[in-house]
């Protein structure tokens, strides 16, 4: 059975950039729905169960085609937010340092080139989805997503990731995905991002 991830952190703790509001309804109840929707979907496949969620996305042929669409859907979901509340802290955001401030620099030419890279990515995905930095090999990229997907479903490996659905975002922020996604950056957690890039 999976189970939701509690929050490494108080609802209220990335106030003002993200609301105590929608934290709350985000985590508890969409995330919620899809861990319980997941568990549904695979309810007496007790194999399937046992596995981590982020295997059974990299592998999603292996899963019966009957109920193949709903553990795409939320197991996806259950797998970004689990990496989503992950790569998000109190008191952190701005650029990062060491090892990973260096790739940055060496495959988006700086940090702010690479946040407007990343951002500009957030505004371009049409409707519901994901940003993701990912870690080719030790080459950052970025990709965008639809819906619930996630770059798992093709090997790759995701090391930081935006939600741009409007549950994410519109209680405070309304229908200006631009300003969310500019506060965003202040939530920021490049040390879980480190670590992910540096366990590849």
């Amino acid at each position: 059975m999976f189970s939701l991830p509690g929050l490494p952190y108080p609802y209220n703790a990335l106030e003002p950039y993200i609301d105590e509001k929608t934290m709350q309804i985000h985590h508890d109840k969409h995330h919620g729905a899809y861990v319980k929707n997941l568990n549904d979907a695979l309810a007496g496949n007790d194999a399937l169960l046992a596995i981590p969620i982020e295997n059974i996305l990299k592998n999603l042929n292996q899963v019966p085609e009957a109920v193949r669409t709903k553990v795409r859907n939320n197991g996806g979901g259950h797998a970004n937010h689990s990496l989503f509340w992950q790569i998000m802290a109190p008191k952190t955001g701005g650029a990062p340092s060491g090892e990973i401030a260096k790739v940055i620099d060496r495959d988006f030419g700086n940090f702010a080139a690479f946040v407007e890279k990343f951002s500009s990515a957030g505004m371009g995905r049409f409707g519901s989805g994901w940003v993701w930095l990912i870690n080719d090999a030790g080459k950052l990229s970025i990709v965008d997503t639809p819906n619930q997907d996630t770059p798992l479903m093709e090997n790759k490996v995701p090391i930081l990731g935006l939600d741009v659905w409007e549950h994410a975002y519109y209680l405070k922020y309304q229908n200006l995905r631009a300003d969310y996604i500019k506060a965003w950056w202040n939530v920021v957690n490049w040390q879980e991002v480190v670590k992910r890039f540096a366990s590849v």
